[in-house]
């Protein structure tokens, strides 16, 4: 890719382009690279300065995992959205790992963490971003703790359910027991039970394709 294409869609996506200096612009041009990741491949293993990434398609998983090798999902990114949290040399704040994975087939646009954090330090504009990137994801994350810490398992799991057929605008869910549990942060056999509860109560119906949702009413009434 040519370095006007690099320029073209950095002035898109960062409010601080036009601020900072042409050298450095050049530099952030010089140190990107496209990058295709297939389906549940790593894109980022813990503490490593990976860089920042810009999801261009395709869907990227983040998660934390405990040292039984337990994970729980924070959030996901989809077309349009930025990491900035698999760059730690930028947020030097950021104690705790990170890891990435490809839900699906995606190409992303990598800058090098290193030298986004060098160009960064020179312009307080760019820190300020960087930051403001990190923390708009963390009400996603408190979400997810919020959910964890004090909801019910039913409610959780209605509302996972209606949030997934809502992403991909489908009353079919295609993931298996054992996937949902992982972006849940709960045990398969956990969800098993609550999804054959609610295939009881005539909310869902489950086979071997996934989870289809027959009453949405009803599913949502558990989400409130």
């Amino acid at each position: 890719m040519e370095q006007t294409d690099w320029i073209a869609i950095y002035k898109e996506i960062f409010p601080f382009w036009e601020e900072i200096s042409r050298e450095d612009q050049e530099e952030i041009c010089r140190n990107s690279h496209n990058a295709a990741y297939q389906k549940r491949t790593h894109v980022h293993d813990g503490n490593e300065c990976s860089g920042v990434i810009l999801v261009r398609t395709g869907s990227l998983r983040l998660y934390m995992m405990s040292e039984e090798g337990k994970d729980i999902t924070l959030y996901r990114l989809q077309k349009g959205d930025l990491c900035m949290l698999s760059a730690s040399c930028v947020l030097s704040s950021i104690t705790f790992d990170v890891f990435v994975d490809a839900e699906e087939d995606s190409t992303c646009l990598v800058i090098s963490g290193p030298v986004f954090s060098a160009v960064s330090e020179r312009n307080p504009a760019m820190k300020i971003f960087a930051l403001e990137t990190a923390v708009s994801r963390f009400s996603d994350v408190m979400w997810v703790m919020q959910q964890i810490l004090f909801m019910s398992m039913d409610k959780r799991l209605a509302i996972f359910l209606a949030d997934e057929s809502a992403r991909t605008g489908s009353d079919m869910i295609t993931l298996t027991h054992g996937q949902i549990a992982r972006y849940m942060g709960s045990a398969r056999e956990v969800v098993s039970r609550m999804l054959k509860y609610f295939a009881k109560e005539g909310i869902v119906e489950v086979s071997r394709k996934g989870v289809k949702i027959l009453d949405r009413k009803r599913l949502r009434s558990l989400t409130i």
